[in-house]
């Protein structure tokens, strides 16, 4: 059975479309309106309301609760002070990504971990006869991500001591009567900030939200915009970018820290904890790097002229299958996520390349289809991310 998530009430109402993906066993709004550019040029302008409840949401509390998690995951959570939160990974013992995720720490020893798959067991697990309770509260509590240049106005009228949160900080406050946590983090590489509320009070939150925020021009998005949002923001997505090695067939759908490109989570030479997969990536040597690349518009756009065509200028994201290649056209690797960015105005993708073509600046090749012929178009590779203003952190 299809699950809703608390807020459907009102984002049944506000999508114009109809059109509904599946999350983790709920309905996703895919957009809301006509122009998924609509819904993204919002985020990038004003703000965008996602609607994050589907992430499956895990308390960890205990004595041992701080003890338990910096033997599980990469990044060490004794670093993470109460009040702040951390983007993490955490490994299976061969070293190889099982999900990433964040952790957020509003207590000495109290933790809530977001996951986009089922991991209560895997948690349980672990355990290991620390003392540590592990809840499964996904159904609990529903989340909405604010992305935006203005998100932070909007978030000062909503809760006011929420106002200087530094970036991946967290605070437990109210909106309004409403009690919340608020965290300054999102999926957009956009000023944002995730908002976290009882169910209960899930719907009187939204239409708090956006009394609001409509005035400033914030309006729901979808999953289409969002693709479009963290592809430019360089930000991974599980099952798309990385496949998580607990559902890999063979070694080729597994990957290390390093070879997507989180290798700065683990200073091993400062770090003494024993995680689970530290001996592994002790001694891994990268088969791959994660990076970006960038389509030369005058070869993309004379590839299609050629063919009498309007050079495709399309914005919604393509999920994997494009292979690169390099000058004498032997694979070197292939794109996991591709788009035409708006604000760049250019194709970029997130690729992995073999490490001897990574070098930023490389000359590559993109293989693409058009009038069902592969063409080989030229790119070249750069850093990650490709959007990166200065108020995401400020």
């Amino acid at each position: 059975m299809i699950k809703t998530s608390p807020f459907h009430q009102r984002t049944s109402e506000a999508n114009q479309t109809g059109l509904w993906s599946h999350w983790a066993g709920y309905l996703s709004a895919s957009r809301y309106t006509a122009s998924t550019k609509f819904e993204y040029y919002a985020v990038r302008n004003a703000a965008g309301v996602f609607d994050t409840s589907p992430l499956h949401k895990y308390r960890i509390t205990g004595p041992d609760a701080e003890l338990y998690l910096a033997g599980l995951l990469t990044r060490d959570i004794r670093k993470c002070r109460p009040g702040r939160a951390q983007y993490t990974t955490w490994l299976d013992d061969d070293g190889f990504v099982l999900e990433d995720g964040v952790v957020m720490r509003t207590a000495g020893d109290d933790f809530l971990l977001t996951t986009a798959h089922a991991n209560k067991g895997f948690l349980d697990d672990h355990r290991l006869g620390k003392s540590v309770v592990i809840e499964d509260v996904s159904a609990d509590h529903g989340a909405l991500a604010v992305q935006g240049p203005l998100s932070g106005e909007i978030i000062k009228h909503l809760s006011p001591e929420a106002t200087d949160l530094p970036y991946f900080g967290v605070t437990e406050t109210k909106a309004g009567s409403i009690p919340v946590t608020i965290s300054r983090t999102g999926f957009t590489g956009d000023l944002g900030y995730e908002i976290w509320v009882d169910s209960s009070h899930a719907v009187d939150l939204w239409d708090r939200l956006f009394n609001i925020g409509t005035p400033m021009g914030a309006i729901p998005i979808g999953e289409e915009a969002l693709q479009m949002l963290r592809i430019e923001a360089g930000l991974l997505l599980i099952d798309v970018d990385f496949k998580s090695s607990r559902f890999a067939w063979n070694d080729d759908q597994r990957h290390t820290l390093r070879e997507v490109g989180l290798g700065w989570m683990v200073r091993l030479d400062r770090d003494d904890r024993a995680f689970v997969g530290r001996k592994a990536t002790e001694q891994d040597t990268p088969r791959w790097v994660t990076t970006g690349i960038v389509v030369d518009w005058q070869a993309w756009d004379s590839a299609y002229r050629s063919r009498g065509l309007i050079p495709e200028k399309d914005h919604a994201a393509a999920l994997g299958g494009m292979m690169l290649y390099d000058s004498n056209v032997e694979s070197i690797g292939h794109v996991t996520s591709f788009v035409y960015s708006p604000l760049l105005q250019r194709h970029i993708g997130i690729a992995r390349i073999r490490p001897e073509h990574s070098t930023p600046g490389a000359n590559v090749s993109l293989e693409v289809t058009i009038d069902h012929r592969y063409e080989l178009i030229d790119a070249s590779v750069t850093r990650l991310p490709f959007y990166d203003p200065e108020r995401k952190t400020a």
